[in-house]
């Protein structure tokens, strides 16, 4: 039984009591003796065990003040409909199909968290949300006749409504095009996503897993359709474009006379504390002067700024220029930018939270000195968590005047950012610039987003627009909402009001499907469908970090390679003989194709200059790996950092294999190589393969088409979490991989190309430690 410390001491108290009644003095004294060597290491364990309570479902938000919290165990993952062969075909590929109207863009195993589902428009409805085996039917206004359905209604909503309210919950009239949902849907056992039908099926989804689930917020009990919404959850989401941060704590006020080139805004030097509001306010007349002005901010006195940004795109858009003389320019729920018409004044309010430990230090820069004069104010309480469970705000900027062709956008990458090579938090949005000049076809580029060196994205999207929450470019309209928007821009050049509407932004802001990393985060966008667009980007990445990892690689082993199985206890008696496989990763086009994307709506294609000399010529090249697979049982020993707290699995594989699935067992190893009982881990899967089934009727309502499409990207990296509780305080465990077949057709009588196999080329260890952060030990 686990005790937690107050209960610990109780009890020793009582034991205590008894001792004087019934013992004798000598007795007494060595069972206190005892109790108190206990204690001790009771409380030696629980400071190195301790691992933060993660927020999740409706906690995720109802605990906002927890976005900087360091989640240890904690992986997210976003899963689409995106082209397997790396070009811009990103709708409507299904990872199988089965009788009736299933059509399955998504297929989860083990405990989790959906946090997010995003589609084109209505298309796709009825959906299949299939939560622990049982079907609940997701429906939309535009169900019953989804052919021109703008044309017969104004607004829309979900069927039910209950557990999708807005605004948690959004259709494409609100969003310009597309359906969102935001309503946390736990599952305990697995989670299938399924489309009805499959014209124009686009989508991407984002879910979390979680190695300890005995450190979450509270317990992962199934969905069901009948859950109504938080209503809390509701009405906190509503307060998007308020004040929504605690008023009765520290506050300072104060007005600037910006007359020197560079102007220090306030300085803060306290115990650690969390800053809970920042505001801006400038003069309605001087707003578009003052836009550019950068906000530098450092954190504890460090030689790096955390954030030096733009003040527009900083506070999520491209420019104040207010094309409709909007009260929100941005109505986001961490940031927002509102113009009060009557005062005369703008004000710019940030609203995620940022720790600091011993100092933070405000200033603008790019100041043209006059006699403008602006206000701000700050308000900050006590850092009311350890130190070493936080981490620090940044916003990364990055100017992009001419992106390379052939390569993505590199929006962040923290190896190596501030002066520090490793970095652990997450990350939680992004403000992009993505046309100067009112063009919208840079959009097509997809999100890319690779966490702790892994070679396959754990994020993969759809298209710029889409992550920004729309669809066809928001209809080139703006919006603006809690936690996407497309605030500023023309609908096109022609159409452009003043030269500022030609600058086209968006935003995205992450919370409860926030993703976080132990080591390393990069952050990828293509710029145009196949990276061709030569628009000029401005980019800001909001995200958390401390210079520390939480994830430590502590060993691998090469499957194929005799030396590294045989170092590593390497046994799988059913395993082919070794193979060696020359392919690619899920990642971009191989060769520039002579006819590019066609921009729709638009008669010519995006061809930036020197595209005749690009065509045929290698993006992506091969490379070679060896390995093995199986249909029975594969076991290994690797090595762990003894104060783990937890472990990440992530496996290298060849994903012609389809639907590979596995149980995954634990035995410690102790030095003396004695071994415990095997204990049961979970349950690794990864559904589909690298072919899917195309279907894209030219009807709505028209039968699904079987158009098979096999792309040559056959390496994929994998991951599966282990519990602290299976690995803590050993250095060596031992791993069963149990092969399980799984009977998916690639449709109904048509098999997949390959024999269902659990592939290995590599495994790699990562345990999950406490970061060692300086600033934790002065201030635990």
């Amino acid at each position: 039984m686990l005790v937690d410390s107050s209960t610990f001491i109780s009890l020793t108290v009582v034991i205590i009591l008894i001792c004087n009644l019934a013992f004798s003095r000598k007795a007494r004294l060595i069972t206190i003796s005892c109790l108190l060597i206990s204690l001790q290491g009771f409380a030696q364990d629980k400071k190195i065990n301790k691992i933060p309570i993660i927020p999740v479902g409706w906690d995720a938000y109802l605990n906002w003040d927890q976005w900087p919290l360091q989640r240890i165990g904690n992986r997210a993952y976003m899963r689409s409909t995106h082209d397997r062969s790396g070009g811009n075909v990103d709708m409507s590929n299904y990872l199988y199909m089965k009788d009736g109207d299933y059509n399955f863009t998504l297929d989860v195993a083990g405990k989790g968290f959906l946090y997010f589902f995003r589609s084109n428009f209505w298309h796709g409805i009825p959906w299949h949300f299939i939560v622990d085996g049982k079907d609940n039917i997701v429906k939309e206004t535009a169900t019953e006749n989804p052919i021109n359905a703008r044309k017969f209604f104004k607004t829309a909503s979900f069927i039910p409504v209950e557990p999708f309210p807005e605004p948690l919950s959004l259709t494409w009239g609100i969003t310009k095009g597309a359906d969102l949902i935001w309503t946390p849907i736990p599952f305990e056992t697995s989670f299938k996503l399924a489309y009805s039908r499959t014209s124009f099926g686009t989508g991407y989804y984002i879910y979390h897993q979680y190695a300890n689930e005995e450190n979450l917020s509270r317990p992962i009990r199934s969905w069901s359709i009948d859950s109504a919404a938080n209503v809390g959850v509701t009405k906190l989401i509503e307060k998007a474009g308020t004040d929504i941060a605690p008023q009765n704590i520290n506050k300072s006020k104060g007005k600037i006379i910006l007359n020197k080139k560079t102007v220090s805004l306030f300085k803060l030097a306290a115990a650690p504390s969390v800053i809970r509001a920042f505001k801006i306010i400038l003069p309605l007349e001087n707003a578009m002067d003052l836009e550019r002005l950068r906000l530098i901010v450092k954190w504890d006195g460090a030689a790096h700024a955390s954030i030096d940004a733009p003040l527009c795109l900083l506070f999520g858009v491209g420019t104040l220029y207010n094309r409709d003389s909007a009260e929100y320019l941005v109505k986001g729920f961490p940031i927002n930018i509102r113009f009060d018409y009557d005062a005369k004044k703008v004000e710019l309010a940030c609203y995620y939270p940022m720790p600091f430990f011993k100092s933070a230090e405000f200033e603008l820069a790019n100041v043209n000195p006059g006699d403008t004069e602006i206000s701000y104010e700050i308000r900050y309480e006590p850092l009311a968590s350890p130190v070493v469970d936080n981490s620090y705000f940044h916003a990364t900027y990055k100017d992009i005047p001419k992106p390379v062709v052939r390569k993505d956008l590199i929006l962040l990458d923290t190896k190596d950012i501030e002066g520090k090579s490793e970095w652990s938090g997450s990350f939680v949005g992004n403000s992009v610039i993505f046309s100067h000049s009112g063009g919208l076809h840079t959009l097509e580029g997809d999100p890319r987003f690779f966490f702790d060196d892994s070679e396959s994205p754990q994020a993969y999207g759809t298209g710029t627009e889409e992550w920004g929450g729309g669809g066809f470019f928001w209809g080139g309209e703006n919006m603006t909402l809690p936690f996407v928007g497309h605030p500023c821009g023309a609908p096109s050049k022609e159409a452009a009001k003043h030269e500022k509407d030609l600058i086209e932004s968006y935003y995205r802001f992450l919370l409860a499907d926030l993703m976080p990393f132990g080591r390393r985060a990069l952050i990828q966008f293509e710029h145009g469908g196949e990276n061709l667009s030569t628009e000029h980007y401005e980019t800001i990445t909001y995200w958390y970090g401390l210079p520390a990892p939480t994830l430590i690689k502590t060993d691998e082993i090469d499957i194929g390679n005799i030396a590294s199985e045989e170092s590593h206890s390497y046994a799988s008696p059913e395993a082919s003989v070794g193979t060696t496989i020359s392919s690619r990763f899920e990642l971009g086009i191989d060769t520039f194709p002579a006819r590019p994307w066609v921009i729709p709506g638009r008669l010519d294609t995006l061809k930036p200059p020197g595209y005749k000399e690009l065509i045929g010529k290698q993006v992506f090249p091969l490379h070679t790996q060896d390995g093995r697979t199986t249909q029975g049982i594969s076991e290994f020993t690797v090595k762990l950092d003894k104060e783990n707290l937890g472990v990440l699995l992530r496996r290298t594989l060849d994903y012609s294999f389809p639907n590979q699935k596995a149980e995954v067992y634990i035995q410690r190893v102790s030095s003396k190589s004695k071994k415990d009982e095997w204990k049961f881990a979970g349950v690794w899967y990864l559904a589909g393969s690298n072919t899917c089934v195309f279907s894209f009727p030219k009807g709505e309502l028209d039968k699904r088409e079987y158009t098979i499409r096999t792309s040559n990207r056959r390496f994929r990296e994998d991951e599966f979490l282990i519990p602290a509780r299976l690995t803590q305080k050993s250095s060596q465990i031992r791993i069963r991989i149990k092969f399980i077949p799984v009977d998916h057709e690639l449709y109904p009588g048509k098999p997949f190309p390959n024999e269902a196999a659990w592939s290995e080329l590599k495994y790699q260890i990562f345990s999950y430690t406490t970061p060692k952060f300086k600033e934790a030990e002065k201030n635990p």
